[in-house]
């Protein structure tokens, strides 16, 4: 196999690993040999995507027929796209150093908004017509899937195909369907019409979209016979036994997490009321300790890695997690195999099994108590009180532990100066926790690292009406925080302001956004979620070229009434569901938890999950 890129000009990019491919478990075919070329697109640097566990999951369950050969590619670094753009080198895959143009399918996870302007860079590279409607016979099918799809919008004038819901539900029939598509001699467009006899699939072109004088949306509605009024996330419902890799892929250099990553289920029981992934990845489904036991031993044979990481969105609550977590301990403990733990709920058990696992090193404790008053958090939905994080700091420092990171967010609906002052309050309490302790008792000094990200609110969460704040506010309300502080032992830092802002405008813009993430490129933007490359002046300008207000998009408040960019698409949770949650959030009135009690809120349709666990009768 020949390098896309040659030694000369290896040697003169920054870690030149990132392209060559040839890592250990990476899958090898012959091209002619297969019926189906994918290539799996990360539109960030290799460290970021490498990863991604998604990544993971879909490149081996593509790779396990023996018709279809899925290789990786990744957003080239700055230094390197010069050299590919002075060179006329195409945009390539590492298994086989190939042009993507020569593939059948092109997918894009979008799991940032600020990575849109990669996906536009990447095709540009690959020679590949940048909006959809210039692709011809000769150019692969560009298909879309991640988080950030299901608002596909903005992205609409560049995909062919948005992908909505879980892999492994869809692939292996579009694949089908592909292969018959080509037998039969159809064109490309018959097989995209062909698409929309399934679910979980959005072809934008198959709908038209007006608006009111107003900006507002005044319809959305399918173009096609065949398509449908609303398009449905697909999943699996069967987590026990859906497809998950034996083995992953080990990068030849250092990425962001370089370890086994073990899945323990899928969604999450806590509705915070600002969490997108919360309600879209609804409902709840586990796998058993036995099964991810068994995955574990044969993730660690096959990769060499010496740590485990526990992937969900809240580790706490999964069902069986003590009795995972001592198999875990019992079988890796005497291999040198670290067991790496996300943020739990701090209670005996945890400090319990922490104490076990750092018993070298004790690493930070993680509180993601996201406000600074009990109000706030009872109007988010986030179900902990500030006893429930003192008594967790209490016990961690009782057991050793002196540091502490606070995760909080700016700008949540109906904050006011007091949540805000709230924050610095909180962290001034848990230093007190720490001296509580006799001096001879305290090993080191207490740190706590307290970090506020910028609210924005994301489709599909009770939020998605509420107007965010502009970034000169946040930046406002970022010093009041930070003054709040009292205590030396405590350290206040946020995020980049003007990034949130635009990340804002992204997650509820609508088709004539893509004008100004199109025009942003040509502006120079790259790794618009890097502080070191973003280029505000780049976007500044997108937006007046366009004639497009980024306030429409960010800064407003919405009506219910208001036809929404991705109202055509259902993730089950239904829309009555989330306008009553957001009345309940201004009344600070507070939600249970799947497994309390269940709400309603429409993932039942799914038919599996813990929405079944009990036989609930709504």
């Amino acid at each position: 196999m020949k390098n896309a890129l040659t030694d000369e000009i290896l040697m003169q990019v920054e870690k030149p690993a990132r392209y060559v491919g040839n890592e250990i478990n990476m899958v090898v075919k012959n091209p002619e040999d297969v019926d189906v070329r994918f290539a799996f697109c990360f539109p960030d640097v290799y460290e970021v995507g490498m990863s991604h566990l998604g990544m993971q999951i879909l490149y081996y369950f593509l790779n396990r027929r023996d018709d279809t050969y899925c290789e990786r590619s990744f957003a080239p670094w700055t230094d390197l796209e010069s050299k590919m753009r002075e060179n006329n080198i195409p945009m390539f895959t590492l298994e086989t150093q190939q042009p993507l143009k020569k593939f059948d399918f092109v997918g894009f996870t979008l799991q940032y908004e600020l990575c849109y302007t990669n996906v536009i860079n990447m095709l540009d590279l690959a020679g590949i017509p940048i909006y959809s409607k210039d692709r011809g016979e000769d150019d692969p099918i560009i298909i879309c899937g991640g988080s950030c799809a299901y608002n596909p919008e903005p992205l609409a004038d560049f995909a062919d195909v948005f992908y909505l819901g879980e892999g492994e539900a869809l692939y292996d029939e579009i694949i089908e369907m592909y292969k018959a598509n080509k037998k039969a001699g159809k064109s490309r467009a018959e097989f995209l019409e062909s698409l929309l006899e399934l679910d979980g699939l959005y072809i934008p072109k198959f709908y038209d979209v007006g608006y009111k004088e107003n900006g507002q949306i005044s319809y959305f509605r399918p173009n096609h016979p065949k398509a449908r009024e609303v398009i449905k996330k697909v999943i699996v419902t069967d987590m026990e036994n859906v497809f998950y890799p034996e083995k992953q892929l080990v990068p030849l250099i250092e990425v962001v997490h370089d370890r086994v990553t073990l899945e323990l289920f899928r969604g999450c029981i806590r509705g915070c009321r600002f969490c997108q992934a919360g309600f879209i990845y609804r409902p709840v489904r586990e796998k058993t300790a036995g099964r991810l036991l068994e995955q574990a031993k044969e993730l660690v044979k096959n990769s060499g890695h010496d740590e485990i990481s526990l992937i969900s969105l809240s580790t706490s609550d999964f069902t069986c997690f003590p009795e995972l977590a001592d198999g875990l301990l019992d079988e890796f403990r005497e291999k040198s195999v670290n067991i790496s733990l996300p943020s739990l709920r701090i209670d005996s058990f945890s400090l319990d099994l922490m104490k076990k696992i750092q018993e070298v090193r004790k690493s930070s404790l993680t509180f993601a108590a996201e406000a600074g008053t009990q109000r706030l958090r009872d109007v988010i939905n986030k179900n902990l009180t500030e006893d429930d994080i003192l008594k967790g700091c209490k016990l961690a420092f009782d057991g050793g532990w002196e540091k502490v990171k606070l995760y909080f967010m700016l700008g949540l609906p109906t904050e006011t100066e007091e949540d805000l002052k709230g924050i610095g309050a909180l962290a001034d309490k848990i230093v007190e926790k720490y001296f509580e302790i006799p001096k001879e008792q305290r090993p080191r000094p207490v740190t706590v690292n307290a970090s506020a990200s910028c609210f924005v609110p994301k489709p599909f969460t009770p939020f998605q009406w509420d107007a965010q704040d502009t970034y000169e506010e946040f930046g406002r309300k970022a010093q009041i925080a930070k003054n709040s502080v009292t205590r030396k032992q405590v350290r206040f830092t946020y995020h980049n302001t003007k990034m949130s802002s635009l990340e804002g405008v992204m997650a509820r813009g609508d088709r004539k956004i893509a004008s100004v993430i199109y025009k942003a490129w040509e502006n120079g933007c790259r790794y618009d979620g890097w502080t070191d490359k973003f280029c505000w002046e780049g976007w500044v300008k997108a937006f007046e070229d366009s004639g497009i207000d980024p306030v429409f998009y960010a800064n407003r408040v919405r009506g219910y009434d208001e036809i929404l960019p991705w109202d055509h698409i259902s993730v089950g949770v239904s829309r009555k569901f989330l306008m009553e949650e957001r009345e309940k959030a201004v009344k600070g009135i507070t939600t249970p938890n799947c497994r309390e009690k269940c709400s309603n809120c429409g993932a039942m349709a799914f038919g599996g999950g813990v929405c079944y666990e009990h036989n609930v009768q709504i």
